[in-house]
């Protein structure tokens, strides 16, 4: 039996944290969204419910790498195959997924492999799909990232940065796409992610409990009544959860149109500067995100409000010159 997620439309407060999911799953090139806050904060619901309320999607039926039917420059060798053989293709629309990775994921595990013995004896490529392959065209979410070996997280990030996926063992190397919204949460009480790999997640999120009683009241109210009746409960937001998949889906077509100046770049760089930010990462990611934002505002030109508002989501995460947890608390 199927279960009824919890309306992304519902969820109360942490808009800041929705508004990050929906520029990422906008933009996939801004290369993942990390969530930090403690435990009972909505990160998974939001996560969850996000996947629920998206577009669907056109998939070549069978296809472990989830082929999209329309590109076929695209194809997996498992779609090339049956093409090769004669077989026609079942396009299929269905719902983007939600892929969780296991804390405790291998890297062969999260990449896939390569039967090196097939390989030799026979000259063809069987390969054993991954998480990533699985993820591809959806969201990638990992649950406590900061628990999961460094080395695994690094490929997650290289896939989510480039959006393609390679698979190496013993000389022989093969590649599919794998473009997917990233969402990592973590609790910073267990300990926090490497600055070189924090830097690596386009935008980064502090979350935490609401201090509203009225809030924290309306939270109370809305789960209880969606725990007494999940399908109703969803059935009284579906309006507006039907306009935010309709928003979501216009922003990504306007995306390609939004436009910025040089006065914008140079917007982007005296922010990063004036900040003590080192690299030039977050000016890539302060471009895309402020575009983002304005595709999503229903515009083809960046404002300056775009650009704040990208800064908060993509600078306070990249500052050395001060404690972490201060400038947090300054960019909420």
């Amino acid at each position: 039996m199927k279960k009824t997620p919890y309306p992304f439309a519902a969820i109360v407060g942490q808009e800041r944290m929705k508004k990050a999911l929906i520029l990422n799953v906008i933009h996939p090139g801004l290369s993942g969204v990390l969530i930090r806050g403690e435990k009972g904060t909505a990160k998974s619901t939001a996560v969850r419910a996000l996947a629920d309320i998206l577009p669907e999607i056109a998939v070549v039926e069978g296809c472990p790498f989830q082929s999209d039917p329309d590109q076929p420059d695209l194809y997996s060798p498992h779609v090339q195959e049956q093409i090769a053989e004669g077989h026609a293709l079942r396009r299929i629309q269905r719902k983007i997924r939600v892929v969780e990775l296991p804390i405790s994921a291998t890297e062969d595990r999260v990449v896939g492999t390569i039967d090196l013995e097939h390989a030799l004896k026979h000259g063809q490529k069987q390969i054993e799909p991954g998480i990533l392959a699985a993820a591809n065209r959806g969201i990638l979410y990992v649950d406590e990232v900061n628990l999961l070996d460094d080395h695994v997280v690094d490929v997650l990030l290289d896939s989510a940065a480039m959006g393609v996926n390679t698979i190496e063992r013993e000389g022989i190397s093969f590649s599919h796409q794998a473009r997917f919204t990233l969402v990592g949460t973590m609790n910073p009480e267990e300990g926090e992610l490497r600055p070189q790999l924090l830097d690596r997640f386009g935008l980064c999120v502090t979350i935490e409990g609401l201090r509203e009683p009225e809030h924290r009241v309306e939270i109370i109210r809305r789960r209880m009544a969606f725990e007494a009746n999940p399908e109703g409960f969803t059935a009284q937001w579906a309006l507006e959860s039907e306009r935010l998949t309709q928003r979501i889906a216009e922003a990504s077509q306007r995306l390609p149109q939004v436009e910025a100046g040089d006065d914008v770049l140079e917007q982007i760089v005296r922010r990063s500067l004036e900040m003590g930010v080192d690299g030039h990462r977050s000016d890539i990611v302060m471009l895309k995100a402020s575009k983002t934002l304005a595709a999503w505002h229903e515009r083809t030109e960046v404002t300056a409000d775009d650009i704040a508002e990208a800064a908060e989501l993509a600078l306070p995460h990249r500052v050395r010159r001060q404690p972490f947890e201060e400038l947090i608390g300054h960019a909420g």
